[in-house]
């Protein structure tokens, strides 16, 4: 298993091609750049910890194909055990690094994939199962980071993608040849992409049986030929240019990373392909990893949501309200709110079941409606912290002005707490609680892992509901459950 620095090392051996704000990086020093240094701190978090002792059975476990020790982001879950501690893991982790730690998708994606190739192998007489698990192999053995890619640009939402003006805006193959295919197109919101070694490709949604060209799983270099990262804007990432303070989480970062990828004209070998135009199994695998990743939620923002308590909770400390009533009262309903969110994704974890391929996959109901209590449960947690935090928590002075040689004793004196608390202190934890409640931060706890609407559409799906009207019917002592 690589160490942190064994990670990082191997990042610079890339012949990546990422844009931050419209400039060409130079690709051995992509993981230098002040946008993107912080992610690449929190990915390595999942390689340190691999290495320390108290977190080994977390964070590591025997992989089922070869029977060696692996880190447990390249597992495939093998029990209900390994669905929780996942949870587990996720959130031991945020709570050390306060943010996304980008792995999560990947890992999603290749539990996933490895369960549906198996289901495609045995309806269709193909061998993608077999392929994948040498790719899974290969990524195990060397302890590779994977970005899994499945959200396309969409171009016309009321369009499907065979009926798009431009057929690029769903990443689709254009040739195949004897060797491999040709894709084109482009992923969106690419978290940890380009401080990953691989990508694995799904597509976006169930594709109609004349979509099969959009029915395309594979894995690609990230610095494949024809591939190209935008990096996304982020909320004060400005700030990353200057001191420590004001980014507030200065060496983790804020959210996971996120960019554009482009596919232009990418040659993937045979041996790389997972799916290519069985449509009748793109939405499964869509499901499958919605469905992983969803689960996900209340162990990785349970964790941050413990940092972002922990900091209203100092903050209050700091400025002398820690001891009052309604700072106790705000403090345990955002302990209610965060261990929720958790609950539910170790329920979605312990109902979990065996696939086909003898693979362990979440509760679908349990994993939807987690991650729609997140979309709403965030929002309400980061509302008391700022509650907490009051309004110098949005209008503090900046680190250059308390290290200003004329005007910093100002800022020293006039933004003290109590007694005994530098100042210092104090401004970090509230630049710490503004960028952790602030702006990018809640768009991906509202739209990671699918918007609302697709978890709605979901456990709406699976709620069983004419199974419910039959229990009420039967208590009623009425003879039909009221469906036509």
């Amino acid at each position: 298993m690589k160490t942190a620095q064994e990670y990082k090392d191997s990042l610079r051996e890339r012949k990546i091609r990422v844009y931050v704000m419209g400039e060409l990086l130079e690709s051995d020093k992509v993981i230098d750049h002040p946008f993107i240094r912080g992610h690449v701190n929190s990915a390595a978090m999942t390689y340190a910890l691999a290495h320390n002792s108290e977190c080994a059975d977390l964070m590591t476990t025997t992989s089922h194909l070869t029977g060696h020790k692996i880190n447990r982001f390249t597992h495939v879950h093998q029990s209900t055990d390994d669905l929780i501690k996942k949870i587990q893991m996720l959130r031991m982790i945020s709570q050390k690094t306060g943010t996304c730690y980008q792995r999560c998708v990947g890992f999603d994606a290749m539990n996933a994939t490895y369960g549906v190739t198996y289901e495609i192998d045995q309806a269709m007489g193909t061998d993608y199962h077999e392929r994948f698990k040498k790719f899974l192999t290969y990524i195990q053995d060397n302890d590779l980071m994977v970005a899994g890619a499945m959200t396309d640009v969409k171009g016309d939402r009321s369009l499907r993608p065979s009926q798009q003006k431009d057929p690029d805006m769903f990443v689709h193959v254009v040739e195949k040849r004897e060797d491999g295919v040709i894709i084109r197109g482009a992923k969106a919101h690419m978290t940890g992409m380009v401080n990953s070694h691989w990508m694995l490709i799904m597509p976006t949604m169930g594709m109609a049986e004349n979509e099969g060209e959009y029915a395309i799983s594979c894995a690609i270099p990230v610095d494949a030929p024809g591939v190209t990262h935008i990096f996304g804007r982020q909320t004060n990432d400005g700030r990353k240019f200057e001191g420590s303070i004001d980014q507030g989480n200065a060496n983790y970062g804020i959210v996971g990373g996120e960019c554009m990828t482009v596919l232009d004209d990418v040659f993937v070998p045979w041996d790389k392909v997972f799916m290519c135009g069985e449509t009748k199994f793109s939405g499964l695998l869509v499901e499958r990893f919605a469905c992983y990743h969803r689960s996900n939620y209340g162990g990785c923002k349970g964790g941050v949501s413990d940092v972002v308590i922990g900091a209203a909770a100092l903050w209050a400390d700091y400025q002398g309200t820690g001891k009052a009533s309604h700072i106790k009262d705000k403090l345990n309903e955002m302990i209610h709110m965060a261990e929720t969110l958790y609950a539910c994704s170790l329920a979605a974890s312990c109902m979990g079941k065996a696939t086909p391929s003898g693979a362990y996959f979440v509760d679908r109901l349990l994993a939807n409606v987690g991650k729609h209590n997140v979309t709403k449960l965030i929002y309400d947690i980061d509302r008391l912290a700022q509650d907490i935090g009051g309004g110098i928590m949005a209008t503090m002075p900046s680190e250059a002005d308390l290290k200003n040689p004329e005007i910093g004793k100002w800022v020293e004196k006039y933004l003290q707490g109590v007694d005994g608390v530098p100042t210092e202190d104090r401004m970090r934890v509230g630049r710490l609680l503004e960028n952790m409640t602030g702006g990018t931060a809640l768009v991906e706890s509202m739209h990671g892992a699918g918007s609302p609407q697709a978890q709605k559409v979901m456990y709406s799906k699976l709620s069983g509901l004419e199974e419910k009207k039959k229990f009420a019917a039967h208590i009623a002592g009425v003879g039909h459950s009221g469906k036509e």
